[in-house]
């Protein structure tokens, strides 16, 4: 399989069609081997009942029915789970992405690449409520993550396979894929894409997601900075307060013992106990988390290392994502045992 689509729906019902008819007539005409999985977020319109009729006439179309409402993330990463192709385009079903598009961006990722990433230059959505927000958040995620890019918003992508199955989706970040990918080394680059007017159904986004962003934000700086050493964040701060809360608790005690100074209604003795308090606290807390830290790698057997390409014998391969072995098409083979005893029937003690 070399292309694999995904796309998230949640209630566009109507736009369903058309855009499974674009994705036909544009990628047949690449002779790529593709498939098209959309992945229905709990949807509460005909969603599912359509793509169940449009599956009888697209060969290539593979339909996820999650059991409920889990979010964009969580359905991208179902169908980044269940992905066969070498390289992965997510996209929304909206409409108002180009399927020609993806041609050239698929040019792009052939000159050496991980992802390639849509720009919406000219983007049809109104200012307020949607452009705006998203212009301070593409400068703000910038800035932090030191990864530039134009339009982080922009759900149509070109990613290898490799690279896919080595990142993780969780809450709101499915729209920080470079800036996660590249904790990893991935190289990114940006292409103008067509945005068109929606023509159908509602937008899903509003202003109200500004304060979602920023919070996935740090957690992505977390994990990027803090992920493997968390006692370096936690514990830096904590002995920041609490030499602060010491030094002004000796100042107090000076001003007590040598000059004779209450400090029964000082404000700074408040203070100073509170500030080595948190100390103590985000010390024990850095602590915490370099325990779980460990765990978190070590009973997955997740390295703090991320391998490209293996070398061997003067041949160059592709390294293996630790995920593959865990993906649902795998899960969903028998085990050796299971597949000799459909191959050989039953055992001798059976028969007996």
């Amino acid at each position: 399989m070399d292309l694999s689509i995904v796309i998230p729906v949640y209630n566009e019902e109507g736009s369903l069609p058309p855009l499974l008819q674009e994705l036909c007539e544009v990628l047949g005409a690449t002779g790529l081997a593709y498939e098209v999985l959309c992945v229905d977020d709990g949807s509460s319109d005909r969603s599912y009942e359509v793509l169940r009729e449009l599956s009888h006439e697209y060969p290539f179309l593979v339909v996820i029915q999650l059991r409920r409402n889990f979010g964009q993330t969580a359905a991208m990463q179902a169908g980044f789970d269940a992905a066969r192709g070498n390289v992965v385009v997510p996209m929304d079903a909206d409409l108002q992405y180009d399927p020609a598009d993806i041609p050239k961006m698929l040019e792009r990722l052939d000159q050496g690449y991980d992802i390639v990433a849509g720009w919406r230059a000219d983007r049809r959505d109104t200012f307020i409520n949607r452009r705006l927000p998203s212009i301070i958040a593409n400068r703000l995620i910038s800035a932090t993550t030191g990864v530039h890019l134009h339009d982080y918003g922009c759900t149509i992508k070109v990613i290898r396979r490799d690279l896919v199955k080595e990142i993780r989706l969780y809450g709101e970040l499915h729209r920080f894929i470079p800036a996660v990918a590249s904790l990893i080394g991935a190289r990114i680059c940006e292409v103008k894409v067509n945005h068109r007017p929606r023509r159908l159904g509602t937008s899903k986004y509003g202003i109200g997601r500004t304060v979602r962003v920023v919070l996935d934000l740090m957690a992505v700086l977390f994990m990027g900075s803090y992920m493997a050493r968390p006692i370096q964040i936690f514990g830096l701060a904590g002995l920041t307060s609490g030499i602060m809360g010491f030094l002004l608790c000796s100042f107090l005690a000076v001003q007590k013992i040598v000059y004779g100074h209450a400090l029964a209604d000082r404000p700074l003795l408040l203070l100073g106990v509170l500030l080595i308090v948190m100390g103590v606290q985000l010390v024990s807390i850095g602590l915490v988390g370099e325990v779980v830290a460990r765990t978190y790698h070590e009973s997955q057997g997740k390295p703090p290392y991320h391998v490209r390409t293996w070398l061997r014998g003067g041949v160059e391969q592709a390294a293996v994502a630790r995920s593959l072995l865990t993906t649902p098409a795998r899960l969903s083979e028998p085990a050796p045992s299971e597949t000799n005893a459909r191959a050989h029937g039953p055992n001798d003690g059976s028969r007996e």
